[in-house]
């Protein structure tokens, strides 16, 4: 019997796959599951900036840095403004020391000092080697001697240091800032100072100009120096350079002197004007070949009249020691000078403070030594660009 080969489309075996038809439901009747990501569900909306905690940690750090940036560039200095270019900081504790005949950086004018003037040094009584290097030595403006001169000679051209500042208002204005007067009164104020000349080698704060302000820095101005004084016997001009002046900074202790000394430059004779206890009227004051003559304040050497010669001719100086620190940020009385010490560097002041520009208020008056080392703060602004 033949037997007939099965037919093409029958299947000769069991099927190779799963059984057709539809898939069956999953047991326990669970909940459908969640469609694929990326079809039709809405996106999750976004956090806003500050939600997130990592970017405000950041922006907060970035906040405070800059808060304490501005803080740190706004900061005055110590020393008020510092001089540049051979300006000497109050608060580094050098001190510039300034021959006679040096105008020195960042003057304020030409020299207006009349060469025709001259008056001889003389060593103050009452300094002694024995004392501190950081001792003050103070002394009163209206002394006999402190200040000399030529008989019938201005040692200063007032009038010309008051054209000067006419030419140039921006350093009218700066000069007018530490003298704490209107630019409008600086000739009046001028002309009411009186030329003289520095017997002693004498401290002060020495105010330069740079940049369209002033600077402040500590100097010693050499015996023979043309200053203008006030009618407490106070410098308050330096005739070489028209520069400000007002009262030293004192010193816990011995500042460093910079620049180069002149023959007979004792730290020991280094002395502070404290101002005299009453307006002066008349100056006594010594010529170069011993004679002596009053000087009215405020006068050109056209009233000077001869005088005798004084019982001290020789200026007595009160030393005492500065026993509290002195904050040359905050306004205090003038105190006396402390001198330099012996160490000298010869590479010329350096840049600190500068500034504040303001002058300070006078100190008490007295006969004794005792206030002249009671005030420890002085000049300004200080600072701090370099002066003469």
């Amino acid at each position: 019997m033949s037997v007939d080969p099965p037919s093409s489309d029958r299947p000769t075996g069991p099927p190779s796959g799963p059984l057709s038809g539809p898939s069956q439901p999953p047991s326990g009747g669970g909940p459908p599951s969640e469609p694929p990501s990326g079809g039709d569900k809405e996106p999750e909306p976004r956090r806003p900036w500050w939600g997130s905690v990592p970017r405000v940690a950041i922006i907060a750090t970035a906040v405070v840095a800059a808060v304490v940036l501005a803080v740190v560039l706004s900061r005055p200095d110590d020393g008020g403004t510092g001089a540049s270019d051979g300006g000497t900081s109050t608060s580094s504790g050098e001190v510039f020391l300034q021959p006679a005949a040096d105008t020195g950086p960042d003057e304020f004018t030409e020299s207006t000092v009349d060469e025709k003037s001259s008056a001889s040094p003389v060593a103050p009584s009452g300094a002694t080697e024995s004392a501190p290097q950081n001792a003050v030595r103070g002394v009163k403006g209206d002394a006999p001697g402190l200040y000399g001169g030529t008989r019938k000679v201005a040692s200063c051209d007032v009038e010309k240091q008051i054209k000067y500042f006419e030419d140039a208002p921006d350093k009218q204005r700066a000069f007018a800032s530490v003298a704490r007067i209107q630019p409008s009164e600086v000739p009046a104020y001028l002309r009411s100072l009186t030329p003289v000349q520095l017997r002693m080698d004498t401290r002060v704060t020495n105010h330069g100009y740079k940049d369209g302000a002033p600077t402040s820095y500590q100097a010693v101005l050499q015996a023979g120096t043309a200053v203008l004084v006030d009618d407490r016997g106070v410098p308050k001009v330096r005739c070489a350079c028209g520069n400000p002046l007002s009262p030293p900074v004192a010193r816990q202790t011995a500042p460093k002197t910079t620049g180069d000394a002149w023959p007979g430059y004792k730290q020991s004779n280094v002395v502070s004007v404290t101002p005299a206890p009453e307006p002066v009227d008349v100056f006594v004051m010594c010529e170069p070949d011993g004679e002596w003559f009053e000087r009215h304040k405020g006068d050109t050497g056209k009233k000077d009249n001869k005088t005798e010669k004084p019982d001290k001719p020789s200026p007595s100086a009160s030393v005492t020691t500065p026993t509290a620190p002195s904050d040359p940020a905050s306004p205090q009385p003038q105190p006396p000078s402390d001198p330099p010490t012996s160490d000298t560097d010869t590479s010329g002041p350096t840049t600190d403070e500068p500034p504040s520009s303001g002058t300070q208020p006078p100190p008490p008056d007295s006969d004794t030594g005792g206030d002249t080392g009671s005030d420890t703060g002085g000049g300004t602004t200080e600072e701090q660009a370099p002066a003469s």
